[in-house]
């Protein structure tokens, strides 16, 4: 039976050649993207900046609405189609989107060792990415072996197949699919698939293809426990990510604890963070998570 650790893991990320947390402070983000820097607002940053000045080629104000909005300013041009940039060998186009971030999660880059070393020597492991988006933590996935990548949004997989080209990953054995992830996941129950391991980063609100409503505090106990039958005792781990809510990671490990009952391994919980890049650097807590693994 799992074992639930009640004391919280901090899964912190640092900066590498195309991404950078400059600085924090006063609600906002300064952040290195590439040859580009951009201001964000950042909630969590309670502190004040390090930095006198902020000198960024754009930045993201919100709108006046608590559930979102907002537009880019920018002080220099900036490719409006994007950019290249690269964690490991896996390469992907940024670009400054009307939802505030950049096209992907750089947070996500300790996720994705974390998966790495769970999967590294295991024959050919099969992977499912739930609300998989631009696929960086996909082509990850893919150095070990099959990968199911599961998006509603027909533009986000459109990105995630044009990174995979990019990276020249595009022969990798992974399936593209344009589906709502609770749906998808129940009919593989039904198909009696089984996965060596599953991430999944679902949002607080969103929309399937044919206008599905995804609530996180309503659908994310069926869909754990459907990921629950795509396990079994040789299966390796699960990794669920939130943002954006008001809601404890003890809270998400209380569900897998519940629902993974009868698996071996451990349950831990935690924030995901960044570390400010620099001396005086500082830990910005950006997303919670739980995560089941097993170690075989």
């Amino acid at each position: 039976m799992a074992q639930l650790s009640l004391q919280p893991v901090l899964l912190a990320g640092e900066g590498w050649a195309d991404y950078g947390l400059l600085d924090s402070g006063d609600g906002r983000k300064l952040e290195r993207y590439g040859p580009y820097r951009f201001i964000r607002p950042e909630p969590q940053a309670m502190w004040t900046p390090r930095l006198a000045k902020w000198d960024a080629d754009g930045e993201f104000v919100p709108g006046s609405d608590e559930d979102g909005g907002g537009r880019w300013q920018f002080n220099r041009q900036v490719p409006r189609d994007g950019w290249p940039l690269a964690w490991n060998e896996v390469r992907f186009t940024a670009q400054c989107t009307p939802f505030r971030h950049l096209g992907f999660f750089p947070d996500m880059a300790p996720v994705w060792r974390w998966m790495g070393e769970r999967l590294a020597g295991s024959e050919q492991p099969s992977t499912l990415n739930l609300f998989g988006y631009t696929g960086v933590g996909t082509l990850a996935l893919s150095a070990f072996g099959p990968v199911t990548h599961v998006d509603a949004s027909k533009k986000s997989v459109a990105q995630a197949r044009d990174n995979a080209a990019l990276s020249g990953m595009e022969d990798r054995p992974i399936r593209w699919l344009i589906d709502d992830a609770a749906k998808f996941a129940a009919r593989e129950v039904r198909r009696e698939r089984r996965y060596d391991g599953i991430i999944l980063d679902p949002p607080k609100f969103g929309r399937g293809p044919n206008g599905e409503i995804w609530r996180l505090e309503d659908g994310l106990p069926g869909l754990i426990a459907d990921c629950r039958r795509l396990l079994d005792e040789q299966s390796r781990f699960l990794f669920l990510t939130v943002y954006a809510v008001r809601m404890s990671s003890l809270a998400l490990a209380g569900l897998l604890d519940e629902v993974l009952a009868g698996l071996p391994g451990s349950i831990e919980h935690g924030d995901l963070c960044v570390h400010e890049d620099g001396e005086r650097a500082r830990a910005l807590p950006t997303a919670i998570f739980a995560r089941w693994s097993n170690p075989g």
